[in-house]
């Protein structure tokens, strides 16, 4: 299963909450799947994943107290509908090809419009009642990817109106997110990490929560040690290229003017280099005498690159440096 669905399995466990956070997860199911009240006058609420159908029938047993009939019963030998009263019908959809699908499906004129007054009137204010909110629309409709590779939560939205209803809710909940176009639909996206792992903490998820900060810790830390190598491979490369030219120029220098025409410091600067190609500049100075700091080092072979470069141009000859 994927890290996606390990969550809305996680999530489809939980059965606790007070009966107004409770309509708040409910609102949000109905409201970012394709789901509501039918022509027909039945309450229908469809979902791929059979989890979420059952948490669904759930949370009509708690809060419009209707027992879940699963299609097909009946002719088992269990009680119809009419001697139960009324219920929640869990049928599995056949008519769509590929994956399977289901649907919940509520009929009898006075649930149902307890059902839509429900929803219709559920006002989310407090912020448990927005993690609820938050965690019926990502069952709904809602993703993760797999941290491993990138940090990306998303929820589809029907309508613009919806987008920036769930974008306002993880806004009071200190969540940066955005929205996003694609075709007839609406993305609320979450990208930073820190943000991905707040969505996943507030939605009550506390299992897949661990899983994604071990996966975070592990991610950052091969980053940061990657970082490093690069680095000291670029300061590498630098040191061996400026030590490669120093030569170069120090060799041209021997080759025309010789090194008894440098002052006596750069005729030793020269002559160590040489003998030392593969040294540091703090152990270049070492090799002198006396002594010298690897900014006077540094400054030594400047000036003899500047003498290099004056012979280059013609400008050499029998010069004081």
């Amino acid at each position: 299963m994927s890290f996606s669905g390990d969550i809305k399995q996680e999530l489809c466990r939980q059965t606790g909450g007070a009966r107004h956070c409770q309509i708040a997860e409910q609102k949000a199911m109905l409201l970012y799947s394709q789901s509501g009240t039918e022509k027909n006058g039945a309450h229908v609420f469809r979902t791929e994943n059979l989890q979420i159908a059952e948490k669904y029938c759930l949370l009509l047993k708690k809060l419009f107290g209707l027992q879940t009939i699963r299609h097909g019963e009946e002719e088992d030998g269990s009680a119809p509908t009419e001697e139960i009263g009324p219920a929640a019908e869990l049928v599995e959809d056949r008519s769509r090809r590929g994956r399977p699908s289901w649907q919940v499906v509520v009929r009898g004129d006075e649930t149902v419009e307890r059902i839509q007054e429900t929803v219709e009137h559920a006002i989310v204010r407090k912020d448990c009642c927005r993690r609820a909110f938050l965690r019926g629309a990502f069952l709904a409709a809602g993703s993760i990817s797999d941290p491993n590779r990138s940090y990306h939560c998303e929820i589809v939205c029907r309508s613009e109106a919806s987008a920036q209803l769930l974008e306002s809710v993880l806004a009071d909940l200190k969540i940066r997110a955005r929205t996003s176009r694609r075709k007839s639909h609406y993305i609320v996206y979450v990208k930073e990490s820190s943000d991905l792992a707040d969505v996943i903490g507030l939605m009550g998820a506390r299992v897949a929560l661990m899983e994604y900060e071990n996966i975070r810790i592990l991610k950052e830390m091969r980053e940061n040690v990657n970082r490093q190598v690069n680095c000291e491979a670029a300061n590498i490369n630098k040191t061996v290229n400026a030590a490669v030219r120093q030569i170069e120029d120090i060799r041209l220098i021997e080759r025309t003017v010789g090194f008894r025409s440098l002052p006596k410091g750069l005729d030793e600067m020269a002559r160590v280099r040489l003998q030392y190609p593969e040294a540091t500049l703090q152990e270049l100075g070492q090799k002198m005498n006396p002594q010298v700091g690897k900014s006077g080092v540094n400054h030594r072979l400047r000036k003899l690159g500047k003498v290099a470069e004056a012979i280059r141009g013609d400008q050499g000859g029998e010069r004081e440096w």
